[in-house]
């Protein structure tokens, strides 16, 4: 076993390589967002969407479409707004009067990487279009079914602020978003680089650097990733711990109105191979599991109003469950 996990770990440094290749040349234009970029990377590594949050004017936007230059895959941004109609996304029949048929017209979302710029600006139907294609990855026009091209990936933003006119996405339907990123303002000699960089020199033009070939071997790779019993136990008890606090000792259950779903325990998994691939690991670790877990967690647990009132939040219940469940 110890030999086997020894080639293994030999084997992803070699092919971690082209995520330190994509970082270097996204940082040719993004200064800093280091969590945002690597979140993305895991997003892609393990056909993942995001939900990012942060204010405006944090490069939420210039991020992910330097992404799809660096990554060689196809972009679209589509931004939300009140008077969007979900065939504005999936796309609709449209009247031939050549032909006198109905020829199907595909929406943006025929595409790799989707920027949902805002999705809480557009109503509920248009919302659910959009999640729906996500979780199927797939859309029907008319009759048919289409399937959405590969690698596709969903990135959609919100503004804490704001929240006059926009429409919250329900709790049941945020849960289909692999991680929940928030963005903080950069460091002061972080936006001392971004002056300099953008006021004064301009941007630097990105070019591909990996091809879809390459992305399918890291995802193959993010796959075999050794992942020990004992982790798994880890990550079914955090889960747990959020549904049944008081079974694990944790004071907690006056305050989560409902916890984690199955996927929470899934895509913690995935995340944490996907973590330690990009550490240029052969194996999960406790501290990937912790350090991916916020990101999971923070949109699959609905504080009470107790705990709105206390000023509790989703995040500081996260963190107490992992300063509570013991570390194997």
């Amino acid at each position: 076993m110890a030999s086997d996990i020894a080639a293994l770990n030999e084997r992803v440094q070699l092919e971690s390589k082209i995520v330190r290749t994509v970082l270097l040349e996204v940082g040719k234009v993004i200064v800093g967002q280091r969590h945002l970029l690597e979140r993305m990377m895991i997003g892609l590594l393990c056909r993942g969407h995001l939900l990012l949050e942060g204010v405006p004017g944090l490069a939420k936007t210039l991020s992910v479409s330097t992404l799809a230059a660096a990554v060689d895959v196809g972009f679209k941004r589509i931004q939300f707004t009140p008077d969007l109609l979900p065939a504005d996304i999936t796309g609709t029949l449209i009247y031939n009067q050549k032909d006198g048929n109905f020829v199907p017209r595909k929406g943006p979302i025929f595409t790799n990487l989707v920027l949902a710029d805002e999705v809480n600006r557009a109503p509920a139907k248009v919302q659910s279009a959009l999640l729906e294609a996500m979780q199927e990855r797939q859309v029907t026009i008319g009759d048919t079914t289409y399937p959405l091209p590969e690698p596709f990936m969903v990135l959609a933003t919100q503004n804490p602020i704001e929240q006059e006119g926009t429409y919250p996405l329900p709790e049941a339907q945020v849960d289909r978003f692999m991680l929940k990123v928030k963005i903080d303002y950069p460091s002061m000699g972080e936006e001392r680089q971004i002056l300099e960089r953008v006021a004064l020199s301009g941007l630097a033009q990105i070019s591909p650097v990996v091809g879809s070939d390459e992305l399918n071997k890291a995802r193959e790779m993010v796959g075999r990733i050794y992942i020990d019993d004992k982790i798994k136990d880890y990550i079914i008890k955090v889960v747990f711990a959020t549904r049944f606090p008081a079974d694990f000792g944790l004071p907690l259950q006056d305050l989560i109105a409902y916890g984690a779903s199955p996927r929470a325990s899934i895509y913690l998994t995935d995340a944490a191979r996907s973590h330690a691939f990009i550490q240029g690991r052969g194996y999960v670790t406790p501290e990937d599991v912790k350090a991916i877990g916020l990101d999971v967690l923070r949109h699959r647990i609905i504080p009470t109003y107790e705990a709105e009132a206390e000023g509790v939040d989703s995040e500081e219940i996260v963190r107490q469950v992992f300063n509570q469940i013991e570390v194997p």
